[in-house]
């Protein structure tokens, strides 16, 4: 009885640690938003003085609320397609027989493996030769591509595990593959669309080697680009509050959706983790 209430304190402990130190950097940041003048440079766990000052200064800069919104479309739109040729791709894989469907599968997933930088050039030609360069839509399809192996690959999981005789029902009463998808599957997908859909939300909007290689103005330029131009005016004088404010902006709305949706997260993410 002592060792299991030892067991278990020990797991808090190490729970209670665990959330410390991923919580923290973000605790911090919202502090040092709070601080201006010299007393950014002093270490301190409770800001002394709340100043709305450095909000003030980035909700203020045009280029800032515009690179803001060019985030929120670019990962909107990601998510659409992604999402959108996922399903349709997750289903000829998990529904349909034909030779070579595990081989493409994994050819797919090994996509996901190449890093970014290792496509830069190629995919910056490809970008210059559809004439799409510092527009949305240079993200938007380098953005798909890194996102949808990641897409197909849990919702062809997910989708193994719907049961057949929904499918042989339907296609009795005369339904397409496009119905069946659409008023069949969709509904019993949504755990692993949240899942899916808001991972590539937040992979699209924190993205930065891309959004700053394929863009050349301010206007066009995502919220990453534009808090690492914060710091780069002067080098002498780092603007960090401005910094950090920026930052909690842009972090908070994810964070928001992630608590929204946790539990649908956590249902797409251990789809077909069990056997039954």
């Amino acid at each position: 009885m002592q060792r299991s209430l030892l067991n278990r304190i020990g797991f808090y402990l190490l729970v209670l640690v665990i959330v410390l130190f991923a919580v923290f950097p973000f605790y911090y940041a919202i502090v040092t938003s709070f601080t201006t003048g010299t007393a950014i440079f002093q270490v301190n766990y409770w800001p002394k003085v709340f100043s709305w000052a450095n909000y003030q200064a980035v909700t203020n800069n045009a280029v800032f609320v515009r690179s803001l919104v060019n985030s929120v479309f670019i990962a909107t739109v990601t998510v659409g397609f992604s999402l959108l040729l996922a399903v349709t791709a997750s289903y000829a894989l998990a529904r349909v027989r034909f030779r070579g469907r595990g081989l493409l599968l994994m050819t797919i997933l090994a996509v996901s493996m190449f890093p970014q930088i290792a496509v830069l050039a190629g995919l910056f030609e490809l970008i210059r030769f559809l004439g799409i360069f510092n527009t949305p839509w240079a993200m938007i399809l380098s953005y798909v591509i890194f996102t949808l192996p990641f897409t197909v690959w849990v919702l062809t999981t997910f989708m193994r595990d719907l049961p057949i005789e929904i499918e042989e029902a339907a296609i009795v009463d005369g339904a397409s593959p496009w119905v069946i998808i659409t008023r069949v599957f969709l509904p019993l997908l949504w755990p692993a669309l949240v899942t899916t859909g808001l991972l590539a939300f937040i992979g699209a909007w924190n993205e930065f080697l891309f959004a700053l290689t394929f863009t050349s103005s301010e206007v066009q330029r995502t919220v990453p680009v534009a808090i690492a131009m914060l710091s780069g005016a002067s080098q002498q004088e780092i603007p960090w509050g401005p910094i950090m404010a920026a930052s909690v902006i842009v972090t908070v709305p994810l964070i928001v959706l992630v608590l929204i949706f946790q539990r649908k997260i956590v249902a797409g993410l251990t789809a077909g983790g069990v056997k039954g």
